[in-house]
């Protein structure tokens, strides 16, 4: 029996939240998906619950309080989770971006597609990776 996968999407609209975990239920039933509405509160699960290792990381880049790589910057300190794969979602693709992430260890970018069909296949195709 294959282990169950846990993610972590840490994105402030709701609407894009909602898309995120309908898709991944899409992919895998078992993929239980935790959420957070913003770094700060993605920041302090992490810090405070020891026992909450999830095996994918997804951070909105344009998010209030705390932007993505900001995020992305203090999850990569905390030494648990060096080896946690971390993911930009996002609709930001500008090249400084894609490269800044990159700086601070992001294992990669996902652009937020149109259709919930083309955010399915992305999820697959990033979990059979």
């Amino acid at each position: 029996m294959e282990n169950k996968k846990t993610f972590l999407l840490v994105d402030d609209d709701v609407d894009d939240q909602d898309i995120f975990v309908i898709a991944l239920g899409k992919v895998d039933k078992n993929i239980a998906c935790i959420r957070a509405s913003d770094g700060p509160r993605a920041i302090v699960k992490l810090k405070t619950d020891g026992q909450f290792i999830p095996d994918y990381i997804f951070l909105d880049m344009n998010m209030p309080k705390m932007n993505g790589l900001q995020c992305l910057s203090e999850i990569r300190r905390i030494n648990r989770f060096k080896k946690v794969k971390i993911f930009m979602y996002t609709t930001t693709a500008a090249p400084y971006l894609i490269k800044a992430s990159k700086e601070l260890g992001v294992d990669g970018l996902l652009v937020k597609p149109a259709s919930l069909n083309k955010l399915i296949s992305m999820l697959r195709n990033l979990l059979q990776e």
